[in-house]
């Protein structure tokens, strides 16, 4: 499987056109076609529906796009790495790290090394723990922020010197607003936008007891911000970490912290 045939497979799934994909290549449709149906060929799959007006990928096309801009990264990755000798320090940094104020420490640094290093350029990458260990595993970042508890002992690391505070994220006009610290009573019956990392690692069950399971839990979220934006539409409130969505003069939103049973 040539690397430049997923080159032109992932132009096509970007464009939803063969010929718009061609454009792109700067080739002409008969040969990107032909490429196209030898690497179905090769795979024994059918990766393309080729529609009158559009392109859409079969369920192993998708696959495929995945697998592809996986490989496609780490090839050019690896070149930039090949190829950043010399006397200049230079080259790219790959850093991927779930929503914490602890990569304001990681933009202070980077901060510091463009001063001495100005050919230096960084690609940032967001996700959970799950996200970002997978793609350190695959050699497609050079490290990453993660937030415990998370899975670490395979890996060399370093404790940050910061803390997260977990907490309640609502609308100004809700009734728990009040309050200076949310207890666990506070949350029964109430809709609850909660983060898939923290249901996948109970995080909050040592504090919520057993209340953990009886939680009213409307929506799920990956990243914060769209989540901010449900709160806003009063569609629940957010179980997560302080400081990611910023509280300033006006704003529709307030962050308690979650507080011991007392």
């Amino acid at each position: 499987m040539d690397i430049r045939v997923l080159q032109y497979f992932l132009a096509v799934a970007r464009e939803a056109s063969i010929t718009k994909a061609a454009e792109s290549l700067n080739m002409t449709q008969p040969p990107l076609s032909r490429q196209l149906k030898e690497l179905e060929e090769e795979l024994g799959k059918q990766l393309l529906i080729r529609g009158n007006r559009k392109v859409t990928l079969t369920e192993e096309g998708m696959i495929l796009r995945k697998r592809a801009e996986e490989l496609v990264a780490l090839m050019e990755k690896t070149k930039s790495e090949i190829t950043s000798s010399g006397e200049n320090i230079s080259g790219e940094l790959y850093i991927g790290g779930g929503e914490t104020k602890g990569i304001r420490l990681i933009a202070k640094a980077a901060k510091k090394i463009q001063k001495k290093h100005p050919d230096i350029s960084y690609h940032l990458f967001s996700g959970n723990a799950d996200d970002v260990t997978e793609r350190l595993d695959q050699g497609l970042l050079d490290f990453g922020v993660l937030i415990e508890p998370a899975d670490i002992k395979k890996y060399d690391f370093i404790k940050l010197p910061t803390r997260d505070r977990w907490g309640l994220l609502m609308r100004r006009d809700h009734p728990l607003a009040g309050k200076q610290g949310i207890k666990p009573r506070d949350l029964q019956d109430i809709p609850l936008i909660a983060s898939r990392q923290s249901l996948a690692h109970n995080e909050l069950s040592g504090w919520l007891g057993r209340q953990y399971e009886s939680l009213h839990i409307v929506t799920t979220y990956n990243l914060l911000y769209n989540a901010s934006l449900m709160v806003e539409e009063n569609v629940g409130c957010a179980l997560c970490l302080d400081h990611i969505i910023p509280e300033y003069e006006n704003s529709p939103l307030c962050f308690r912290p979650l507080v011991h049973r007392t």
